[in-house]
């Protein structure tokens, strides 16, 4: 009997520990700090997102959406951080994981959208690591993350878990769908007027980050790469 109570407290012991992994433990395996650090130690340290933009803060943001990455994981993965990494820098001069909010401002405000209506003085630009924008997009992601988009849409430039958890809710609802078809899609979808417009250096340098990062986690890039 003893040793019994002995296997059933070892098995209990395995189960709990098992219970605390994260959901998307893989996800952390693959973006290791290397993988991360070697993002983010592009950026010069004058840039706003240097020290902003943390894997700590990912991995957490991650954890709210288990299906990142459960699907051809590293593919999945590497297109993520090639857009990141042009949305955020993506030139010779500023490099990847630098910017947490657009340059070029504007309000972004669809009256249309009455469902998120724009509250007054606020600013519905690019924020965070895939920069989202319009205030249909703020309100969307701050009902599915537990913030107030439409009214504080500056906390996406300014928490670093919530900044992560915008670009992984745009991707999981607007991007992930299409993300099977190829890389190309995922340019298609978070930018497409980059390919209905001919934006051909736009769309070699996301293709540039893609091909770099399946190399670093030895991927095949797949085909379709380009829209």
């Amino acid at each position: 009997m003893g040793n019994l109570h002995l296997l059933l407290i070892a098995a209990v012991a395995i189960l709990a520990a098992t219970a605390a992994l994260p959901a998307n433990a893989a996800v952390a395996d693959i973006v290791t700090p290397a993988f991360f650090n070697g993002i983010k130690n592009q950026a010069p340290n004058s840039c706003a997102g240097k020290n902003f933009y943390t894997r700590e803060a990912f991995l957490q943001a991650a954890n709210a959406y288990p299906n990142f990455g459960n699907r051809e994981s590293k593919r999945e993965i590497a297109a993520f951080f090639a857009h990141v990494s042009h949305e955020t820098g993506g030139n010779v001069e500023i490099k990847d994981l630098c910017y947490t909010e657009e340059i070029e401002r504007g309000t972004y405000c669809d009256s249309s959208a009455v469902a998120n209506p724009c509250a007054p003085g606020r600013q519905y630009y690019g924020r965070g690591p895939l920069q989202l924008s319009w205030n249909y997009n703020y309100g969307e992601c701050g009902k599915a993350n537990g913030f107030d988009g439409l009214r504080n849409p500056d906390i996406v430039a300014k928490d670093p878990v919530v900044t992560w958890k915008s670009a992984l809710w745009f991707w999981s609802t607007s991007v992930r769908p299409t993300e099977r078809k190829g890389f190309g899609e995922t340019i298609h979808k978070i930018n497409g007027m980059e390919c209905n417009h001919g934006n051909t250096d736009e769309v070699e340098d996301r293709v540039r980050y893609y091909r770099e990062y399946c190399k670093q986690l030895g991927v095949s890039p797949g085909n379709n790469i380009r829209c």
